[in-house]
């Protein structure tokens, strides 16, 4: 299976540069799994295609302000984006001009507020990099970090919290999952009274999501880890669901590659936490989910290869054509797809 296949042309211009207000009012284009057609609403409409008894599991992470712009002592600019915390305070991360920052060498933040020292390289061409300062570490990095966002997005963001789910709770991730920031809690309130239960896992969002992929054949790319937590209470409820024929939906891939990572070959999802570079793509067999809602990808990524494998390549080919033909906004602050 080659990546090519993946590949589309999508016009600048569609790629979402601010969030819509209100966050449920972008546009939803909703996929049936089973049959042909499209159709066409706003993201509150996502009511009309659930049932009472059906559960949304979303994705709780909070976006940590995980851009960092320091010096040498050469007085040279090195930004550095937090990915994963191994410690405390010690990360795994990308630095920029990363061939400036070779082992044992150090960056100061705020005027000696806090320094980084390279420990390591990683096998993604990052470093290693371990944080001495005075305090708390997660205050330090909302003093002196910025929200990172994705390199495609140039206008700048007023509120950093448009970048937040309103539902981010677990400190953690270098990206939002961007298929949760359509939800209100108008919504929410409609949801519930309707009887659709709600639900959340934990993925901190790295680089094993927005990763680009570089090779030709899609199986020989590898993803990075990335920790996950689904707790006892969510297990229980995804099981009960199940049991009782409602349908489980995902908000996200992240959410999707969570519940993957942990269900079973009897569609029994486990509690725990840990790391998980699963790679979902055609030819996989979900064990988990029955349906997802998600944002409009990249070309050539992972993520559109995943929904790829749970309604085909072909039918996500030509949601993606009409997408761009009616004019759909790309990417993280864009419009959404409902898969069911």
């Amino acid at each position: 299976m080659k990546v090519a296949d993946f590949d589309f042309i999508l016009p600048d211009e569609l790629i979402a540069q601010t969030p819509i207000e209100p966050r449920d009012h972008s546009r939803l284009l909703v996929v049936f799994k089973d049959r042909k057609g499209l159709e066409e609403g706003i993201f509150k409409d996502i009511t009309n295609y659930l049932n009472p008894g059906d559960l949304l599991v979303l994705n709780n992470t909070r976006v940590i302000p995980a851009r960092l712009y320091g010096q040498k002592e050469t007085g040279a600019v090195i930004e550095v984006l937090l990915l994963t915390s191994q410690t405390v305070d010690k990360w795994e991360v990308l630095v920029r001009p990363g061939r400036k920052m070779k082992l044992g060498e150090e960056v100061i933040f705020g005027d000696g507020l806090m320094k980084g020292t390279v420990l390591d390289y990683t096998d993604f061409g990052g470093r290693v990099m371990k944080f001495s300062y005075q305090g708390d570490f997660d205050q330090i990095i909302d003093q002196l970090g910025e929200m990172p966002l994705p390199p495609y997005i140039t206008t700048k963001l007023e509120d950093p919290e448009r970048y937040q789910t309103i539902y981010a709770a677990k400190r953690g991730s270098a990206a939002a999952p961007t298929a949760g920031l359509h939800f209100t809690q108008k919504l929410f309130n409609t949801l519930q009274s309707k009887g659709i239960r709600i639900g959340y896992v934990t993925l901190h969002v790295g680089l094993g999501t927005f990763r680009p992929v570089q090779v030709d054949d899609v199986e020989e790319h590898d993803m990075h880890s990335e920790f996950y937590e689904v707790t006892e209470q969510t297990a229980d409820l995804i099981n009960s669901t199940r049991a009782s024929g409602g349908k489980i939906i995902t908000v996200g891939t992240t959410a999707t590659r969570t519940l993957e990572t942990v269900a079973d070959d009897q569609r029994i999802i486990h509690p725990g936490s840990g790391w998980t570079d699963i790679f979902i793509y055609p030819g996989y067999q979900f064990k988990a989910i029955d349906g997802m809602i998600t944002n409009f990808h990249l070309p050539k990524s992972t993520l559109i290869m995943m929904i790829s494998a749970l309604i085909g390549q072909q039918k996500v080919m030509q949601a993606y054509a009409h997408a761009i033909r009616e004019r759909y906004r790309f990417f993280s602050f864009g419009d959404a797809m409902m898969i069911i």
